[in-house]
C-alpha cells in the first residue's frame, strides 16, 4: 500500500498562501518537500512495525511484544505527525481520503492548477507583493536575482518601472543611512559598497555618492519609500 498523504494538502497549501504570496515555485517546492518528508516518516513507521512483529514472533520478552507495536505507533507516529505538520501517520489522510500516489509532483501540480484557477495563486500577485516590499531598500539587481529565485520575471513595464525610480530609491536609501558625504575616500568606498550590496547599479551608485545631498534632494523619495529601512 503506497504511503498516506499528509492530512489535507490543499488545506495546508492554502495556510501558507493565507500568510503571504507565493509564487507557484516556491509552494510547489514546499509541498513536495513535505509530502517526501511524510513518506519517509510513515516508511520508518511501518519498518519499526515490522520489527515489532519480528521480535514478538521471536518472542523476544514475555509481554513486551504486544506493548511494542503500541510504543512504536505512538512515538514514531508523533514523529510523523511533527514532519507533516498534521496529524499522526496512522491518519495522514489527505481531504477526499485518498492516499499519495506514484507521482508525489503530478498530483502537486494538480493542486497548483486548482490553486491558480480559484484566484488562490498568482505569480503575478507575488512579483508585485515582492516589488513592493523590496524596492525602498534593495536596488533593482537584488529585486530582480531574488523574483528569479522564485522562479518569475519581471515583465517589462514593471523591470522599466524600476529602472526610472532606481536613482530616487538609491538617493533616499544613502539619505537616511548617511546623510552627508563621506570625509574621505575610505568613507566613500564604504557608501559605495553599501549600496552596491544593496542590489543598485554602478552607475546609479556612484551618482549618488559623488553628489550626495544634491542627488537625494532632486531625487525625490518615491511614493513607496520605507522609513524604517537602512
Amino acid at each position: 500500500m503506497p504511503p498516506a498523504r499528509p492530512a489535507s494538502l490543499k488545506v495546508r497549501a492554502l495556510q501558507w498562501l493565507a500568510q503571504r504570496e507565493h509564487s507557484r515555485q516556491e509552494l510547489r517546492d514546499k509541498l513536495l518537500y513535505l509530502l517526501r518528508r511524510s513518506a519517509r516518516a510513515a516508511g520508518a513507521l511501518a519498518d519499526a512495525r515490522a520489527d515489532a512483529r519480528a521480535d514478538a514472533r521471536a518472542g523476544v520478552g514475555v509481554g513486551v511484544g504486544a506493548n511494542l507495536g503500541t510504543d512504536v505507533d505512538a512515538d514514531v507516529g508523533t514523529d510523523v505527525g511533527a514532519d507533516a505538520g498534521t496529524a499522526p501517520a496512522a491518519h495522514l489522510a489527505d481531504h477526499d481520503g485518498d492516499t499519495l500516489g506514484a507521482d508525489p509532483a503530478a498530483e502537486v501540480d494538480a493542486l497548483l492548477q486548482w490553486l491558480e484557477q480559484h484566484g488562490h495563486l498568482s505569480d503575478a500577485r507575488f512579483t508585485e507583493s515582492r516589488v513592493n516590499a523590496r524596492q525602498a531598500r534593495f536596488g533593482n539587481r537584488r529585486i530582480q536575482q531574488e523574483l528569479q529565485q522564485h522562479g518569475v520575471r519581471l515583465g517589462t513595464e514593471a523591470r522599466q518601472a524600476l529602472q526610472q525610480t532606481e536613482l530616487a530609491r538609491a538617493a533616499e536609501l544613502w539619505r537616511r543611512k548617511y546623510g552627508a558625504p563621506a570625509a574621505d575616500a575610505a568613507g566613500r568606498v564604504r557608501q559605495m559598497r553599501f549600496l552596491a550590496g544593496r542590489g543598485f547599479s554602478l552607475d546609479v551608485v556612484r551618482r549618488v555618492v559623488q553628489g550626495g545631498a544634491a542627488v537625494a534632494d532632486t531625487s525625490g523619495t518615491g511614493p513607496d519609500a520605507d522609513p524604517a529601512a537602512g
